[in-house]
């Protein structure tokens, strides 16, 4: 089982470019993070390290190098990462995060709109569960 739930703003950013590359080096890695980030590739190593010690990554050697792939897919970090804070923050209840975000202030008109949409197709899926058992 793979520890997602809480991932760093750096962790997050190498596992990305694992998700657009497929795979990297530690160096290539480093050089796609090089315009948001200078690190060193110890730093990246280290930390791609103990993202193996969690199950996150993995790696193969090729030329004597490691050759790292994510080993989780971003939607399953999304979930994971939504499901820890809304049990961390609103104690598991779904409704309680809906209603901050909404009352936060930050939602525009097209944000409800799509949020009406996706609330409309979550309750077709819920009757059709329903309608199939």
């Amino acid at each position: 089982m793979t520890d997602t739930a809480q991932l760093t703003d750096l962790q997050l950013a190498l596992l990305r470019v694992l998700w657009t590359h497929g795979e990297a080096t530690v160096a290539q890695v480093v050089e796609a993070l090089r315009p948001e980030r200078e690190l060193a590739p110890t730093t990246v190593a280290t930390l791609l390290s103990r993202l193996e010690k969690r199950r996150v990554v993995s790696h193969t050697t090729r030329a004597r190098q490691y050759v790292y792939r994510a080993r989780v897919s971003e939607s399953a970090v999304r979930a994971s990462m939504v499901a820890g804070l809304t049990d961390t923050l609103f104690g598991g209840d779904v409704a309680a995060l809906m209603s901050h975000l909404l009352d936060a202030g930050s939602v525009s008109p097209g944000d409800l709109d799509r949020v009406r949409t996706l609330i409309a197709r979550a309750e077709a899926a819920l009757e059709k569960s329903h309608d199939d058992t």
